[in-house]
């Protein structure tokens, strides 16, 4: 059975419906950044969608290749996920889209070195005839963090937050959010088949305790 993350690490992509803290620790992925809103049909974040996927699924069929990847084990494709911010806004203003800054990321298992990740962007390019080359490859050791898994529309994260907030408050710490430490959103839904009422989010913040 192919390895799935969201099953076998619970902890980060599984939270319950209520606040906890978490230690996040380094992980790689794929990244594309940019900024806009994404729901801009045609728009930056539906065309970096595409490049994450692209290599995403190149990498994990890379098996069927002719390229190597040193410890490679079949897996299931882990969710999308992203780190948002806006410029000169404490945390997130959802009323104006447009100004978001984001990085839209997919996980990478450990045993993809940036060599394979180079090979994958490369033939996803060649194959799928499009250009992959705006896909990065990212750590983040995200450490210390207070997550929650928000039922709903993005639109209704604002009290899914509050309850972030209310929580770290009542522990002692407090939100550590700056241009390193971002906002992080992983999508354990499908927007395209799912309901937005049905929708199911990780939502993320990086914490630090107070005095």
């Amino acid at each position: 059975m192919a390895f799935d993350f969201k099953k076998e690490y619970k902890e980060f992509y599984m939270p319950k419906n209520k606040p906890e803290i978490v230690d996040v620790p380094k992980m790689n992925y794929i990244a594309v950044r940019s900024k806009g809103d994404p729901n801009e049909e045609g728009g930056e974040y539906k065309r970096a969608v595409g490049i994450l996927y692209a290599v995403a699924y190149t990498l994990k069929m890379s098996y069927k290749s002719d390229y190597h990847i040193e410890g490679f084990f079949e897996y299931v494709v882990p969710p999308l996920e992203g780190f948002w911010w806006q410029e000169g806004v404490d945390g997130i203003n959802y009323s104006d889209k447009s100004t978001f800054h984001w990085i839209s990321v997919i996980r990478l298992p450990d045993f993809v070195t940036k060599k394979d990740f180079d090979w994958a962007v490369e033939t996803a390019s060649r194959k799928k005839k499009m250009d992959c080359s705006a896909a990065e490859y990212l750590t983040v050791e995200e450490g210390l963090c207070v997550q929650i898994m928000h039922h709903g529309s993005f639109d209704e994260e604002p009290e899914t937050v509050a309850l972030m907030d209310a929580y770290l408050a009542g522990k002692g710490y407090a939100n550590d959010i700056n241009d390193k430490r971002l906002h992080h959103e992983i999508y354990m839904s499908d927007a395209r088949k799912v309901a937005p009422e049905k929708w199911k989010t990780v939502i993320r913040h990086p914490i630090k305790k107070i005095g």
